[in-house]
Order: structure tokens, then sequence, then C-alpha cells
């Protein structure tokens, strides 16, 4: 499976995805293969300001509890709430119904140094 050509990915294995000035945030196909099967995502309010960096939740699985960060600044709008009672759209489909928050981006130009589809499927193969 190679990652979506419209998102753009971290090294801690997070894919940010621009639409206008919203970042829709998961975790990458990889991540959800190294922690196997996820089982409970704790994500910050909305509302919550966010620096670059900044951890925005983090997901449990069956092997351990990993942080998940943002690297994009500004603020939470939306939270995939199902998660809470259904966390498999995480394990099942990571790049679509499985998101983690939306946040309104106060400057998105940090994006730019992060790797595309391409470039992060060569690196970490699935």
């Amino acid at each position: 499976m190679s990652s979506p050509a419209d998102c753009k990915y971290t090294d801690s294995h997070e894919w940010h995805r621009l639409e206008g000035d919203v970042v829709t945030l998961g975790i990458t196909q990889f991540a959800v293969n190294e922690l196997t099967d996820i089982t409970y995502a704790e994500l910050k309010r909305v509302g919550t300001q966010v620096k670059p960096g900044d951890p925005i939740g983090e997901v449990e699985s069956v092997k351990a509890t990993s942080d998940v960060y943002t690297a994009v600044g500004g603020e939470i709008i939306e939270i995939n709430s199902t998660l809470s009672d259904d966390p498999s759209a995480v394990n099942n489909d990571p790049f679509h119904a499985g998101w983690l928050v939306k946040i309104r981006v106060s400057d998105s130009a940090a994006l730019e140094s992060l790797m595309d589809g391409p470039s992060y499927d060569a690196k970490y193969p699935v």
C-alpha cells in the first residue's frame, strides 16, 4: 500500500493533509503495522492550542502506547470522536476513517520540510 500523495509525512509516522487552512492528522500504515492492533486513542480537546512538535494525543495498542505529534501549530478544531467507541478505524483505514484530529493552522510552512508520499514509502516500506 502506498502512502497517499496528498499528505506530508514525519519520521515519527504521522501524516498531515492540508485543505485550505485546516490540517487533518493521523498515523501512517507503517505505524499501524508496527503497533499492531490499536485498542484506544486519547486525543487533546477541541480548542487546544498546539505548536509544532507538541503531542496531540496518544494511541494504545496491544504492544505499546505511543504519543502522536503535530508538525504544525494552530488550534485543534475537531477530533475523530468515533475512535473513543471504536478505534479499529485507525487499524483498518488510517488515512481516511482513522484520522485523529483537525487543526486550524496558524502557519503551514512547516509542512514544506516534511516528506512526500514516495519519499516516506522509500524510507519506511510497508
